[in-house]
């Protein structure tokens, strides 16, 4: 049975599985009526049988994998464009906040990109800090304004 499953698979290992796993069938299924007449032809059958189902998941795998690949050639380009979309939103958002006054553009960046409390910006440029939201807040409406609708900035 092992040299019959090995001329069809190629492969020794996957051989003894296929022949494993019909010697675990037979003893599990030893309670039911069992061709005794022809236990070879029944053992080479269920050999044969397991075969088939393992072309058949590698034939399903095979098709899975190439469809897989033509999804991945297919929309490669989609991260690409994606990426040089936030690259160019990202610069637009940057030019905008440089363009904003010196002091509210300095308070804005401590704000948003250092990622300070109002009450440390307040500290650290001596200022109140009523003054501070004061200014995080028109700067939000200045760029709400300059960015459009489209362009959500959370307070």
């Amino acid at each position: 049975m092992f040299t019959h499953a090995y001329k069809r698979l190629g492969e020794e290992e996957q051989a003894k599985d296929v022949v494993q796993e019909v010697f675990v069938a037979l003893w599990l299924n030893r309670e039911d009526n069992l061709p005794v007449s022809n236990l070879a032809g029944y053992l080479y059958t269920g050999v044969r049988n397991r075969i088939f189902d393992l072309f058949a998941r590698e034939q399903v795998r095979g098709r899975y994998l190439d469809s897989l690949k033509g999804f991945l050639d297919t929309h490669a380009e989609v991260p690409a464009d994606h990426l040089i979309r936030e690259k160019q939103l990202k610069a637009h958002i940057e030019k905008e906040i440089q363009a904003l006054p010196p002091k509210m553009r300095r308070i804005f960046e401590m704000s948003r990109k250092e990622q300070l409390s109002h009450r440390e910006i307040a500290e650290a440029l001596s200022v109140s800090e009523n003054n501070v939201s004061k200014q995080v807040n028109n700067a939000l409406r200045i760029l709400r304004t300059k960015l459009g609708a489209r362009f959500t900035i959370q307070s």
